[in-house]
Protein backbone atom coordinates (compact mmCIF):
# COMPACT_ATOMS: atom_id res chain seq x y z
CA UNK A 1 0.00 0.00 0.00
CA UNK A 2 1.08 3.56 -0.84
CA UNK A 3 -0.75 7.05 -0.39
CA UNK A 4 -2.69 8.84 -3.18
CA UNK A 5 -1.41 12.11 -5.13
CA UNK A 6 -4.06 14.37 -5.12
CA UNK A 7 -4.09 17.07 -7.30
CA UNK A 8 -6.81 19.56 -6.28
CA UNK A 9 -8.02 22.73 -8.09
CA UNK A 10 -9.09 25.34 -5.20
CA UNK A 11 -10.86 27.72 -8.04
CA UNK A 12 -9.71 31.27 -8.84
CA UNK A 13 -9.81 33.23 -5.49
CA UNK A 14 -12.94 33.24 -3.99
CA UNK A 15 -13.21 30.63 -0.97
CA UNK A 16 -17.01 29.74 -1.72
CA UNK A 17 -15.60 28.68 -5.35
CA UNK A 18 -14.45 25.69 -4.23
CA UNK A 19 -15.77 22.26 -4.49
CA UNK A 20 -17.34 20.23 -2.02
CA UNK A 21 -15.03 17.89 -3.26
CA UNK A 22 -11.54 19.99 -2.36
CA UNK A 23 -13.17 20.73 1.02
CA UNK A 24 -13.39 17.23 1.77
CA UNK A 25 -10.08 15.94 0.34
CA UNK A 26 -8.69 18.65 2.71
CA UNK A 27 -10.60 17.59 5.73
CA UNK A 28 -10.22 13.85 5.30
CA UNK A 29 -6.18 13.89 4.71
CA UNK A 30 -3.32 15.10 6.80
CA UNK A 31 -0.26 15.98 4.06
CA UNK A 32 -1.31 19.05 2.74
CA UNK A 33 1.19 20.71 -0.17
CA UNK A 34 1.38 23.95 -1.86
CA UNK A 35 3.11 25.39 -4.89
CA UNK A 36 5.95 28.17 -3.15
CA UNK A 37 8.56 28.70 -0.84
CA UNK A 38 6.48 28.97 2.26
CA UNK A 39 3.08 27.09 2.82
CA UNK A 40 0.84 29.72 4.36
CA UNK A 41 2.16 32.44 2.43
CA UNK A 42 0.61 31.19 -1.47
CA UNK A 43 -2.33 32.42 -2.57
CA UNK A 44 -3.63 28.40 -2.52
CA UNK A 45 -3.73 28.40 1.05
CA UNK A 46 -4.52 31.81 2.03
CA UNK A 47 -7.88 30.60 -0.40
CA UNK A 48 -8.44 27.23 1.18
CA UNK A 49 -8.23 28.29 4.89
CA UNK A 50 -10.90 30.77 4.54
CA UNK A 51 -12.80 27.07 3.72
CA UNK A 52 -11.63 24.77 5.92
CA UNK A 53 -9.89 26.29 8.95
CA UNK A 54 -8.53 23.29 10.07
CA UNK A 55 -6.32 23.18 7.08
CA UNK A 56 -3.97 25.54 10.03
CA UNK A 57 -3.57 21.90 12.37
CA UNK A 58 -2.51 20.14 9.19
CA UNK A 59 1.08 19.02 8.08
CA UNK A 60 1.76 21.70 5.47
CA UNK A 61 4.35 20.89 2.87
CA UNK A 62 5.69 23.84 0.64
CA UNK A 63 6.90 22.63 -2.54
CA UNK A 64 9.58 25.34 -4.56
CA UNK A 65 8.93 25.30 -7.66
CA UNK A 66 10.34 29.13 -9.32
CA UNK A 67 9.12 30.23 -12.36
CA UNK A 68 12.33 29.45 -15.07
CA UNK A 69 12.81 29.01 -18.62
CA UNK A 70 15.92 26.91 -17.89
CA UNK A 71 15.32 23.46 -18.92
CA UNK A 72 17.49 21.75 -16.97
CA UNK A 73 16.66 24.17 -13.63
CA UNK A 74 13.29 23.02 -14.22
CA UNK A 75 13.52 19.46 -14.30
CA UNK A 76 15.79 19.69 -11.27
CA UNK A 77 12.86 21.33 -10.07
CA UNK A 78 10.24 19.21 -10.44
CA UNK A 79 12.52 15.88 -9.72
CA UNK A 80 12.86 17.63 -6.44
CA UNK A 81 9.19 18.19 -5.79
CA UNK A 82 8.60 14.97 -6.68
CA UNK A 83 10.82 13.48 -3.94
CA UNK A 84 9.68 16.06 -1.24
CA UNK A 85 6.05 13.69 -1.80
CA UNK A 86 7.15 10.43 -2.50
CA UNK A 87 8.97 11.54 1.23
CA UNK A 88 5.07 11.24 2.41
CA UNK A 89 3.53 8.63 -0.34
CA UNK A 90 5.85 5.80 0.93
CA UNK A 91 4.34 6.36 4.60
CA UNK A 92 0.84 5.02 3.15
CA UNK A 93 -0.31 8.72 3.88
CA UNK A 94 -2.53 10.64 1.23
CA UNK A 95 -0.76 13.87 -0.25
CA UNK A 96 -3.46 16.61 -1.26
CA UNK A 97 -1.39 19.25 -3.39
CA UNK A 98 -3.52 22.63 -3.74
CA UNK A 99 -3.99 24.57 -6.77
CA UNK A 100 -5.43 27.46 -8.43
CA UNK A 101 -7.81 27.54 -10.29
CA UNK A 102 -8.37 24.45 -12.08
CA UNK A 103 -4.86 21.42 -11.95
CA UNK A 104 -5.32 20.98 -15.65
CA UNK A 105 -5.56 24.00 -16.93
CA UNK A 106 -1.53 25.41 -17.31
CA UNK A 107 -0.86 23.84 -14.04
CA UNK A 108 2.73 23.55 -12.85
CA UNK A 109 1.89 20.96 -10.88
CA UNK A 110 0.96 18.50 -13.48
CA UNK A 111 4.91 18.05 -14.11
CA UNK A 112 5.26 16.91 -10.85
CA UNK A 113 2.38 14.61 -10.87
CA UNK A 114 3.96 12.89 -14.33
CA UNK A 115 7.42 11.90 -12.11
CA UNK A 116 5.52 10.55 -8.82
CA UNK A 117 2.94 8.42 -11.59
CA UNK A 118 6.09 7.17 -13.42
CA UNK A 119 7.69 5.83 -9.74
CA UNK A 120 4.42 3.84 -9.41
CA UNK A 121 2.17 5.76 -7.45
CA UNK A 122 -1.24 6.44 -7.78
CA UNK A 123 -2.42 9.76 -8.99
CA UNK A 124 -5.70 12.13 -8.84
CA UNK A 125 -7.03 15.36 -10.27
CA UNK A 126 -9.48 17.08 -8.77
CA UNK A 127 -11.04 19.96 -11.24
CA UNK A 128 -11.79 23.54 -9.83
CA UNK A 129 -13.41 26.45 -11.19
CA UNK A 130 -11.19 28.00 -13.87
CA UNK A 131 -10.20 31.29 -13.72
CA UNK A 132 -11.37 32.20 -16.88
CA UNK A 133 -15.03 30.98 -16.31
CA UNK A 134 -14.66 32.71 -12.97
CA UNK A 135 -13.64 35.93 -14.53
CA UNK A 136 -16.87 35.82 -17.38
CA UNK A 137 -19.30 35.18 -14.19
CA UNK A 138 -18.06 38.13 -12.55
CA UNK A 139 -18.00 40.64 -15.03
CA UNK A 140 -21.63 39.13 -15.83
CA UNK A 141 -20.31 38.43 -19.51
CA UNK A 142 -20.88 35.22 -21.13
CA UNK A 143 -17.72 33.63 -22.75
CA UNK A 144 -19.24 31.64 -25.93
CA UNK A 145 -22.76 31.83 -27.29
CA UNK A 146 -24.33 29.34 -29.83
CA UNK A 147 -21.86 28.30 -32.13
CA UNK A 148 -18.92 30.44 -30.93
CA UNK A 149 -15.55 29.23 -30.57
CA UNK A 150 -12.84 29.50 -27.50
CA UNK A 151 -9.77 30.18 -27.95
CA UNK A 152 -7.56 29.71 -24.73
CA UNK A 153 -3.84 31.29 -25.31
CA UNK A 154 -1.10 31.67 -22.68
CA UNK A 155 -0.19 34.98 -23.36
CA UNK A 156 3.53 34.95 -22.10
CA UNK A 157 4.10 32.16 -24.77
CA UNK A 158 1.83 33.26 -27.98
CA UNK A 159 2.88 36.93 -28.59
CA UNK A 160 2.58 36.01 -32.63
CA UNK A 161 -1.09 35.83 -32.65
CA UNK A 162 -3.52 38.73 -33.98
CA UNK A 163 -6.47 37.47 -32.60
CA UNK A 164 -7.85 37.01 -36.09
CA UNK A 165 -10.30 33.92 -35.69
CA UNK A 166 -13.41 33.87 -34.69
CA UNK A 167 -15.14 33.74 -31.56
CA UNK A 168 -13.81 35.12 -28.29
CA UNK A 169 -10.48 34.75 -26.79
CA UNK A 170 -9.09 34.06 -23.68
CA UNK A 171 -5.82 35.03 -23.14
CA UNK A 172 -4.08 34.13 -19.49
CA UNK A 173 -0.36 34.85 -17.81
CA UNK A 174 0.05 37.86 -19.66
CA UNK A 175 1.24 39.85 -16.72
CA UNK A 176 4.97 40.09 -17.68
CA UNK A 177 4.60 41.23 -21.82
CA UNK A 178 1.17 43.26 -20.46
CA UNK A 179 2.15 46.37 -23.16
CA UNK A 180 2.58 44.00 -26.16
CA UNK A 181 -0.89 42.21 -24.60
CA UNK A 182 -2.55 45.62 -25.68
CA UNK A 183 -0.90 46.28 -28.53
CA UNK A 184 -2.45 43.09 -29.65
CA UNK A 185 -6.10 43.87 -28.09
CA UNK A 186 -6.01 47.23 -29.94
CA UNK A 187 -5.22 45.88 -33.10
CA UNK A 188 -7.83 43.25 -33.03
CA UNK A 189 -10.82 45.78 -32.74
CA UNK A 190 -12.39 42.94 -29.58
CA UNK A 191 -14.16 44.16 -26.71
CA UNK A 192 -12.09 43.85 -24.01
CA UNK A 193 -12.00 43.11 -20.22
CA UNK A 194 -9.48 42.27 -17.42
CA UNK A 195 -9.85 40.74 -13.99
CA UNK A 196 -6.75 40.90 -12.08
CA UNK A 197 -6.70 38.57 -8.80
CA UNK A 198 -10.49 37.64 -9.51
CA UNK A 199 -12.33 36.86 -6.44
CA UNK A 200 -9.66 37.94 -4.13
CA UNK A 201 -9.71 41.13 -1.31
CA UNK A 202 -7.82 43.07 -3.77
CA UNK A 203 -9.80 42.16 -7.20
CA UNK A 204 -9.76 44.90 -10.10
CA UNK A 205 -11.70 45.02 -13.26
CA UNK A 206 -10.82 46.78 -16.86
CA UNK A 207 -12.87 47.74 -19.37
CA UNK A 208 -10.99 48.28 -22.59
CA UNK A 209 -7.47 47.64 -23.37
CA UNK A 210 -6.72 51.41 -22.98
CA UNK A 211 -7.68 50.96 -19.18
CA UNK A 212 -5.47 47.87 -18.56
CA UNK A 213 -2.34 48.94 -16.77
CA UNK A 214 1.03 48.34 -17.99
CA UNK A 215 2.20 46.51 -14.56
CA UNK A 216 -0.93 44.17 -13.68
CA UNK A 217 -0.59 41.41 -11.86
CA UNK A 218 0.62 37.59 -12.21
CA UNK A 219 -3.02 36.62 -11.57
CA UNK A 220 -4.76 39.02 -14.31
CA UNK A 221 -7.02 37.29 -17.03
CA UNK A 222 -8.06 38.90 -20.22
CA UNK A 223 -11.66 37.88 -22.25
CA UNK A 224 -11.56 39.80 -25.63
CA UNK A 225 -14.68 38.90 -27.67
CA UNK A 226 -15.89 40.08 -30.96
CA UNK A 227 -16.80 43.31 -31.10
CA UNK A 228 -20.53 42.27 -32.79
CA UNK A 229 -21.86 38.93 -32.03
CA UNK A 230 -24.68 37.21 -30.83
CA UNK A 231 -27.19 35.28 -31.48
CA UNK A 232 -30.24 35.24 -29.21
Amino acid sequence: MAGILYGVGVGPGDPELMTLKAVRLIRENDVIAFPGPVAQETVAYQIAVQAVPELKEKTLVPVEMPMTHDREEMNRNHDQAADALETYLKQDKNVVFLTLGDPTIYSTYLYVQKRVAARGYETCLVSGITSFCAAAARTNTPLVEWNEQLHVLPAVHRLDSQLEQSGSYVLMKSGKKMNQVKEILRKSGREVVMVENCGMDNEKIYRGAEEIPDDAGYYSLIIAKEACHGHD
